[in-house]
């Protein structure tokens, strides 16, 4: 790459954003100006280098090998820069704001509550909460627009990608729901073979938990009976208690208090859950009220694990 001089900021975001966005027209939604205006930021800093940035995929305007090292080189900017404002808040001694947290709708259900009461006292920074039905692909774009995304990873599925900084916050095994009266609600352990013949309640093709049961009737040598597909979790309980069906559910964040007549039984599957994380952008993470909330959250994480028992019966 030949000497870049004069990089002005909105260009190596603009950059940055395409890089992450994959298209100029997403790029222009999220930093709301025109596409032509985030083309000519592009194409001012291509003016610069001696080196293609970007080039066409089709119909989208994708990143070479250089613009997406340049883009990488843009979060350092954008870190440092963060840092910088961080350090002149400090010294006024000025409250950090608010601070957004997204989280998808279990996640939701059972750390919201909790961080607002964390978060009441005096000189803390102030939530702007948000939920979110995701496909587990969509929660990394969320950190563009919200400063902490609480998003869910099945077990053995790809890896967050390497531009947003990832803090576990628990591993939640997945249980069978079924109806206290179901056959196998007695058992303690129920094993994928006990399943072969019972139909699902399960999630939304796309969305982590769907390739668990999956997994489940690969396991059983038969193809999964799926005839309800819901993403809420209190909503599927409610068909699991009303009907002959069961569901694959969360052990510590489903919300089942309001359904009595439902029962969460483990399976005889090593390692079969889900990983509950806190996404976020590096520079993101260099304010002071963004780092007390993630602390919050770590802790509420924490107790949550502490005080939920395996399921019984």
């Amino acid at each position: 790459m030949g000497k870049l001089q004069l990089m002005e900021l909105g260009q190596l975001r603009a950059l940055r954003e395409l890089g992450e966005r994959g298209s100029i027209a997403a790029v222009a939604a999220a930093m709301h100006v025109t596409p032509s205006s985030v083309s000519q930021q592009i194409s001012a800093l291509q003016r610069q280098s001696s080196t293609p940035l970007t080039y066409r995929d089709g119909r989208r305007t994708a990143l070479t090998a250089a613009g997406r090292a340049l883009a990488a080189a843009a979060i350092d900017v954008e870190v440092a820069l963060e840092r910088a404002e961080q350090a002149v808040r400090d010294f006024e001694d000025v409250a950090s704001g608010a601070v957004s947290v997204a989280a998808f709708h279990s996640a939701g259900l059972a750390l919201f509550g909790p961080l607002l009461t964390a978060m009441r006292a005096p000189g803390l920074p102030s939530l702007a909460l948000t939920d979110f039905d995701a496909a587990q692909s969509d929660f990394p774009a969320l950190t563009a627009d919200h400063d902490l995304v609480v998003a869910h990873r099945l077990a053995g599925s790809e890896e967050w990608p390497g531009w947003v900084r990832t803090e576990t916050l628990l591993f939640e095994p997945l249980d069978v729901a079924l109806r206290r009266d179901h056959p196998l609600a007695d058992r303690a352990v129920i094993s994928a073979s006990d399943l072969r013949d019972e139909e699902w309640v399960a999630v939304h093709e796309g969305f982590p938990l769907e390739q668990a049961v999956r997994v489940i009737a690969t396991i059983s040598g038969q193809e999964a009976r799926i005839p309800h597909r819901i993403n809420e979790f209190l909503v599927a309980a409610a068909v699991v208690a009303a009907g002959n069906c069961i569901a694959l559910l969360p052990r510590h964040t489903s919300g089942l208090r309001g359904h009595p007549e439902v029962v969460l039984r483990p399976l005889d599957i090593p390692g079969l859950g889900r990983h509950i994380d806190c996404l976020a952008r590096p520079e993101t993470l260099e304010r002071a009220g963004v780092r007390t909330v993630l602390d919050r959250l770590r802790t509420i994480a924490a107790e949550l694990l502490a005080s939920d028992r395996p399921p019984s019966a």
